[in-house]
């Protein structure tokens, strides 16, 4: 039996690794990956690889693996790519696995400049992906400098300006804080609706002749098929939709466009290479037929896979609701909680000082008890002093009679006796007009002891009840042409492409504050640094364009002008 050939596939976001045998085909292979990844919407996607001449290709599906013009390599190495773009990935989209696969490889096409992004989309479209990858905003977490470490921005703009990396963090954070609330998997959505705006989105460019022998580029997209100036993949100058195109055929290098338009000359240019016409048919008849089929009902396994995307989001959403319930309930509860603590502080604060105050008037009341003892005990001294004087006065004058002798010594004595009696009386007289301040004093500091005693009990007022809450080609082998006619019967909505308006004027408050960073941004632009790209693209912007607008003014007039314009180029 055979040895079995190691592949490795690598997607956005993994490697994975196969086992295949010579007799795998391509689409075993392809089937193998989405089985593995749990990816249903499949027709966006194909495998691409490196040929033996260094081409980007896409592997066929239809044919083994093993005899497409591989690399000799061990593993053989594939990359799981989009392919096909949808014309509105909010109404296209279904999985979020696609969904998150999309995200991934715009955004690194817009990163490393295979999209051209202007500065003040790429800040916006930057505030997306750190939702995306950090979810919420939360300030205790997401500290200044925590987006060091992401590559958020293509290097072409932060050339351009004279802003450091605090700076530019600053205003992708500005926007980030907005977005709360909006889940990860919804702000890889929001990212992709802004991108699928960019001109250059879903483009895939391939150089080109007209017959004049001009260096042209031709777009092919969802929409149908563009041709480009050679200095300008912006601004498309003539357009052809697939409701318009009927056949499209190549004979070696020369590729055939035959419009429904019968009256109309056929649309005809020239490749550099036989594999550009022969990837340029792959990609034609690949973007007709999901043309076609955005414009029919949906199939049943489309409805069904949209009806079980729907039941999914609204769990989703229920989950998130309940956790934000939980959440909101946790901060309500610390919040009451900080607020009781808060409040017996206050209390207890306001306790120690009242009981501060209680001591000193208590010493206070001490210190003039003290005093009133002190002047009651001298009181009562000077009274017996008085009393004792009188005594021996009457002594005195009882005696006067005995002592004739010293009548005058004795009555000079008695005088003098009497003056100090007196003099005694008015000190004692003076000691108890004291002590009844003092004692007066002494009432009113008893009456303030017992007011703060009240004070300090605290009112019923003040008790707070707590919560009980918690918280894809080398030259191969065979034909140098192919043929195809593009079958229009049965679809409806022809070039309703036409009504699409950019997203910027379905959000006004988008629009202004891309305004006021735009304004912001200039200031600090280094204009000698743009490219020959901000220069068309500030042009369209003075000019009023945007990609939608464009679509509408390349599809003027018939089949037959748009021909001869393109001729003429």
């Amino acid at each position: 039996m055979p040895r079995p050939i190691n592949v490795r596939v690598t997607t956005m976001d993994a490697e994975l690794e196969f086992a295949i045998q010579q007799s795998t085909t391509g689409k075993q292979l392809f089937d193998q990956v989405v089985k593995t990844i749990g990816l249903r919407e499949v027709w966006y996607f194909g495998l691409q690889y490196t040929d033996s001449k260094g081409y980007i290709t896409w592997l066929k599906l239809n044919k083994k693996v093993l005899v497409q013009d591989l690399r000799k390599e061990t593993p053989l190495q594939f990359k799981f790519r989009v392919k096909f773009f949808p014309e509105d990935v909010q109404d296209e989209l279904i999985q979020e696995i696609t969904q998150k696969l999309f995200y991934l490889q715009i955004r690194e096409a817009i990163l490393t400049e295979e999209i051209y992004c202007p500065p003040e989309t790429a800040v916006l479209l930057a505030s997306y992906a750190v939702q995306a990858k950090y979810g919420d905003y939360n300030k205790e977490v997401h500290k200044p400098g925590f987006l060091g470490n992401d590559r958020l921005l293509p290097q072409r703009v932060m050339e351009q300006h004279k802003l450091t990396k605090e700076q530019w963090e600053e205003r992708i954070s500005t926007w980030y804080q907005e977005h709360k609330t909006i889940l990860r998997e919804d702000s890889m959505l929001e990212y992709l609706k802004i991108a699928q705006d960019l001109e250059m989105y879903g483009v895939n460019y391939f150089q080109i002749k007209n017959k004049k022998g001009t260096d042209l580029w031709l777009g092919v997209d969802a929409l149908g098929l563009s041709v480009y100036e050679n200095e300008d993949k912006l601004t498309p100058k003539i357009g052809f939709p697939w409701s318009e195109i009927r056949n499209i055929s190549f004979n070696d290098k020369k590729f055939t466009i035959k419009p429904i338009d019968k009256k109309a000359p056929d649309f005809v240019f020239f490749a550099p290479r036989l594999r550009i016409n022969k990837r340029v048919l792959a990609l034609c008849m690949g973007n007709h037929e999901l043309y076609m089929r955005r414009r029919k009902p949906d199939t049943i396994e489309v409805q069904q896979m949209k009806a079980q995307a729907r039941e999914e989001k609204h769990s989703k959403q229920m989950e998130r609701a309940q956790l934000q319930r939980e959440k909101q309930g946790r901060e309500d509860a610390e919040k009451e909680k900080k607020e009781l603590t808060d409040h017996v502080r206050k209390i207890e604060m306001e306790a120690k000082r009242t009981h501060d105050e209680l001591q000193r008037q208590e010493e206070s009341a001490k210190l003039l008890e003290d005093k009133v003892r002190r002047a009651e005990a001298e009181s009562r001294e000077l009274e017996l002093k008085r009393m004792q004087a009188e005594e021996e006065k009457k002594k005195m004058e009882q005696q006067t009679s005995e002592q004739a002798k010293d009548n005058l010594l004795m009555a000079m004595k008695a005088k003098e006796m009497e003056e100090k009696a007196q003099q005694m009386a008015l000190e004692a007289e003076a000691k108890a007009k004291v002590t009844a301040d003092l004692q007066r004093e002494l009432e009113l500091a008893r009456q303030k002891h017992e007011e703060l005693e009240k004070a300090s009990s605290t009112p019923a007022h003040s008790f707070v009840t707590e919560g009980a809450q918690d918280e894809e080609d080398g030259e191969e082998d065979g034909d140098a042409a192919g043929d195809t006619d593009l079958n229009m019967e049965g679809i409806a909505n022809l070039n309703s492409e036409l009504n699409r308006v950019h997203i910027a004027e379905k959000n006004k408050a988008m629009a202004e504050k891309l305004k006021a960073l735009t304004s912001d941004l200039a200031t600090a632009r280094d204009d000698s640094n743009l490219s020959a790209t901000d220069l068309l693209h500030v042009e369209n912007i003075k000019q009023g364009r945007d990609k939608y607008k464009t679509l509408r003014q390349i599809r003027l007039g018939n089949t037959k002008s748009r021909v001869e314009i393109f001729e003429n180029m």
